[in-house]
């Protein structure tokens, strides 16, 4: 059996970053995808999707420290459901991506994060951007081209 997510979008709100009690990072946030096709009638149609994602120890730290809201992320992990009780009794659940893998596809906007670098350089190694390649990615497929 296989349990893969691949995904790329832009982060909604800031992460929320906590410690477990035996003091584990485990950092929280959501993405969004976008999926465009044209309709019958050759509309063009757009469909956002909100992803929970997960993460934990060193790279639940670089995500709290790193990611702010409309970073563009690649986020690679497995999908996992949870259910529980809420107070009311009732039952709750959720899907959420458990990432491995979370790698800013975009370079800081500026602000406290470092941004903007003095004399045009680029950020160093170490310091929350690590250079990506550029996804050329297929374009969105119809019904039609669905092979199943």
């Amino acid at each position: 059996m296989f349990n893969k997510a691949i995904l790329i979008g832009r982060i909604g709100q800031d992460p929320e970053m906590r410690y477990t009690p035996s003091g584990t990072a485990v950092t929280n946030f959501s993405i969004a995808t976008d999926r465009k096709w044209r309709d019958k009638a050759g509309a063009l149609q757009e469909e956002t999707t909100w992803h929970d994602i997960v993460c934990w120890g060193k790279q639940a730290e670089f995500v709290g420290e790193h990611c702010t809201k409309g970073r563009l992320v690649f986020v690679e992990g497995e999908i996992q459901k949870r259910s529980w009780d809420d107070k009311n009794g009732v039952k709750r659940i959720s899907v959420e991506i458990n990432a491995q893998v979370v790698r800013v596809l975009d370079r800081p906007q500026g602000g406290p994060q470092g941004g903007q670098q003095s004399g045009g350089s680029r950020p160093q190694r170490g310091q929350g951007f690590e250079p990506s390649p550029s996804y050329d990615l297929p374009p969105a497929e119809t019904e039609d081209d669905v092979p199943f």
